[in-house]
């Protein structure tokens, strides 16, 4: 009996440890961390159209990645998890319900915005053919000057771990990207091939920073 892909949990244990302020000096054990920050661009027209972008998979496809949606129940991803977030003493804070996400519900090209639960198979590009990477959405982030999500890997995918896609503007207008992964191979095949596996997820990321930093479509 095949089980269906939403119904396959996460395959690493740290879920949500890209959200951790501590990431790049204390990694869950056995994983490689990363994180990059590159600005993409200036005012609000920027920041919206960035946000909403990455909210609905426009990196992931910038990149030139096909996203599949996978179909689940409703009852699994209405009333999911949100994790709650923290300031920097400790004291825990909500999303700010009066951002413009509150309004907003699609992205630039129609595709509904991301929750907790979402999973899709992401097919990657790699020489000759694609492979697949299943994943799903473990967290969104909803902030007025802060948005994004990260995934977590599914059975399948060749590495196992989380990154996070957030879109960030300064006070003085700057809008950035920030990109924070957990990852290590998935399998021992993987690791065999681990130097390649490290080039392309370079390549990759590069490509993700580059997604969002093209003119605006008009």
């Amino acid at each position: 009996m095949t089980t269906e892909l939403w119904e396959q949990p996460v395959s690493y244990a740290a879920v949500g440890a890209t959200h951790a302020r501590d990431l790049m000096s204390y990694p869950p054990r056995g994983f490689r961390p990363l994180e990059r920050r590159v600005r993409i661009g200036h005012g609000e027209a920027r920041f919206t159209w960035a946000w909403t972008t990455t909210m609905s998979w426009g990196i992931q496809k910038g990149s030139g990645f096909t996203v599949r949606l996978a179909d689940a129940p409703a009852e699994v991803t209405t009333n999911t998890y949100v994790p709650v977030a923290f300031d920097d003493t400790g004291t825990p804070v909500r999303a700010a319900a009066t951002s413009p996400s509150a309004e907003l519900h699609y992205g630039p090209d129609g595709t509904p915005f991301l929750a907790p639960g979402d999973t899709a198979q992401l097919l990657i590009p790699f020489l000759f053919w694609h492979v697949t990477a299943p994943a799903r959405v473990v967290y969104v982030i909803d902030e007025p000057a802060r948005k994004g999500f990260a995934y977590g890997t599914l059975p399948g995918h060749p590495e196992s771990g989380e990154e996070a896609f957030i879109v960030e503007r300064d006070d003085d207008g700057s809008v950035w990207l920030r990109i924070r992964a957990i990852s290590r191979p998935a399998s021992l095949l993987w690791w065999c091939g681990y130097p390649i596996l490290r080039l392309v997820q370079e390549f990759y990321t590069r490509r993700y920073e580059a997604a969002l930093a093209i003119a605006i479509p008009e």
